[in-house]
């Protein structure tokens, strides 16, 4: 299935900077462009990611924030930052109540997130990491049914933090894509908010491997640049065409 539905409001749950940028920033930048909030959850600050010998996790995780909140102004999304140990992420209760907490004030019509369920990538050839896993599965988790009980984290609602339903996952880097958004009016874009993480980047320029990656998602459903999704639907609304 191919669509140009545009959501009111999404949210975007990822494990680390620049998780989004070399997955689906091509959509977040297009709903971006034509008048929806998009916000990015990063749950981790992605302070261990290298492999310099000074540098420290509290040096790296001001550098990647600073780096995912440059990425995400390119696209036109703003960022929250949980601040959780890269390398450690599990799906705790805790985490799931925190974005519960997020779902409920921002009340997105779409959450985007990982595929929990993905353990190699690369046709088996890479292992996922395991804190994409454990974000997979805590903003799954939260998004249904934990969002939407009135009698789960009832106390949030003293503070004027009313339940809500979802209209829409979808779900990134799966194995099962049924829906296929055509990205090629941002794919530019996607590139320019990626190449603000230059400490994971280096020397290396993603253009081509981005748009090689995009090409070969877009001649699936005949579109030039794509990003694909497992598109599961909670309570469908009317989609007006972009």
């Amino acid at each position: 299935m191919t669509k140009t539905y545009i959501p009111e409001r999404a949210i975007f749950i990822y494990a680390h900077p620049d998780d989004i940028e070399f997955g689906v920033a091509g959509t977040a930048a297009l709903w971006a462009r034509h008048g929806a909030e998009v916000i990015y959850v990063v749950i981790t600050d992605g302070n261990v990611g290298s492999h310099e010998p000074d540098m420290t996790a509290e040096k790296l995780a001001e550098i990647r924030r600073a780096e995912q909140t440059a990425a995400a102004e390119v696209a036109g999304a703003s960022c929250i930052y949980l601040g959780y140990h890269d390398g450690l992420l599990q799906p705790t209760l805790e985490l799931r109540q925190k974005l519960v907490r997020l779902i409920r004030q921002h009340k997105p019509n779409v959450v985007v997130c990982g595929d929990p369920t993905i353990y190699f990538s690369g046709d088996g050839t890479r292992i996922n990491h395991p804190d994409h896993r454990a974000a997979a599965q805590a903003a799954i988790d939260a998004v249904f049914p934990a969002c939407e009980m009135h009698l789960l984290y009832s106390e949030m609602e003293d503070e004027g933090i009313m339940p809500h339903k979802v209209n829409y996952v979808y779900v990134s880097y799966g194995s099962n894509p049924n829906y296929y958004i055509d990205i090629s009016e941002t794919i530019d874009t996607k590139i320019e908010a990626l190449r603000q993480h230059v400490s994971q980047l280096g020397d290396w320029d993603p253009e081509d491997r981005i748009k090689e990656w995009s090409a070969g998602t877009g001649r699936k459903v005949g579109f030039k640049y794509a990003e694909a999704f497992q598109r599961i639907v909670l309570q469908e609304i009317e989609e007006k065409p972009e």
